[in-house]
């Protein structure tokens, strides 16, 4: 065998053994420094939507430092009394944006968005979708009245991605069954309420429920019924008989 080629060999496999030796070192001291951490709150439990929060229910937890969600709380004294607007489940950081503060009144209050209101809604087994409608879902409304012109009845949708915030008395999201309900509560803006109650005075409303993923507005066409004009009967012909 060649001599210069088996010094070659030596100092290559030196130079490996100092270099996989510097990375171990490298990489045990990586694994030795200290990781800075901050107290994040988070769900000692399953938290279900609509819940006021208690002590009980939360647990601290230290977090990267670097990598903190965002919104996220530093102490249970913050989120105390707060109504989640989300499910959380255990071990999930709480953030300020699924938070609602609560100040009086009932906790549904506390989840209606800013700028819109709460309106009940009296429902049946159809009207209901028989009872497949949950809070949480979202429905479009549908609004029937008598054509007096026409003598039929005529079918619009008044409003579309319209969010259920109670079935009844009941805001929880954790059913998955359904249920024959009586009223439904819908989150709705100031003239989108008054478009509903308008509705409800001139006929009959019905509930779309809609797949969750969809939250897309579609342009429905209007369109104008115009009545046919009535014609005047046909005269008829009288036939002369020559005398």
């Amino acid at each position: 065998m060649n001599k210069r080629f088996i010094i070659m060999l030596s100092i290559a496999l030196v130079l490996a053994f100092f270099a996989a030796t510097i990375a171990n070192k490298l990489l045990i001291q990586s694994r030795s420094a200290k990781i800075t951490t901050v107290p994040v709150v988070t769900a000692a439990v399953d938290i279900p939507y609509g819940v006021k929060l208690e002590n009980s229910q939360l647990k601290l937890i230290d977090w990267p430092s670097d990598s903190v969600p965002p919104g996220a709380f530093s102490s249970k004294e913050q989120v105390v009394n707060k109504v989640a607007k989300n499910n959380f489940y255990a071990g999930e950081p709480l953030s300020e944006k699924r938070m609602s503060i609560h100040t009086a009144g009932s906790t549904l209050s506390s989840l209606i968005n800013k700028e819109y209101r709460a309106i009940s809604v009296r429902v049946d087994d159809v009207v209901g979708v028989a009872g497949f409608i949950l809070p949480g879902n979202d429905v479009d409304v549908l609004a029937t009245k008598m054509d007096r012109v026409l003598n039929k009845a005529i079918t619009k949708t008044k409003l579309q991605n319209i969010k259920v915030l109670a079935v009844d008395q009941d805001d929880s999201r954790e059913k998955d069954k359904p249920a024959i309900v009586r009223a439904v509560t819908l989150e709705l803006k100031p003239e989108q309420a008054e478009i509903v109650v308008g509705a409800l005075q001139e006929g009959t409303i019905q509930l779309s429920l809609r797949n969750p993923d969809d939250n897309q507005v579609v342009n429905i066409p209007v369109v104008t019924l115009i009545p046919l004009e009535k014609k005047p009967p046909p005269k008829k012909l009288l036939k002369v008989i020559p005398w």
